[in-house]
């Protein structure tokens, strides 16, 4: 893929999955849901010290791979470092990744009843990207 497909393809919605390298044990691999817009951070909404929190703040970094799983398959992965942990999303953030992933009404719900003091966004730089569009496969 170009650069330019890989991050309309990221902003596209796709559950995520987020890696992060965690010293002495195999890599956290979890489903995210994410925000992106095209040569922008990526937003995660996740609770303050949860496993994903304390594995991302301990690593500095992670990675986002995201997929099709309709034929022709691709995929993009992005890898970059964190630039921001420690702030609350707003509800509009929190609504709009939300939205992403459920009908209007369903992600005010959703925002409503997990958006809490405890909840953090983070925001991490793509800088490294692997992608492949089997469409072009020839």
């Amino acid at each position: 893929m170009t650069a330019q497909e890989r991050q309309e393809f990221l902003s596209g919605v796709h559950i995520g999955v987020l890696a992060i390298g965690r010293e002495g044990r195999a890599p956290l691999a979890v489903p995210v849901w994410y925000d992106y817009e095209p040569g922008g951070e990526i937003l995660v909404w996740m609770d303050r010290d949860s496993l994903k929190d304390r594995s991302i703040r301990a690593a500095g970094k992670f990675s986002l791979v995201a997929q099709s799983e309709q034929q022709p398959y691709k995929y993009v992965t992005a890898e970059g470092p964190v630039v921001a942990i420690d702030e609350a999303p707003t509800r509009e953030q929190a609504t709009r990744i939300a939205e992403r992933y459920l009908p209007e009404e369903e992600a005010k719900a959703f925002v409503d009843g997990s958006l809490t003091e405890k909840s953090i966004l983070v925001r991490m730089r793509p800088e490294k990207w692997l992608s492949t569009d089997y469409s072009k496969a020839g």
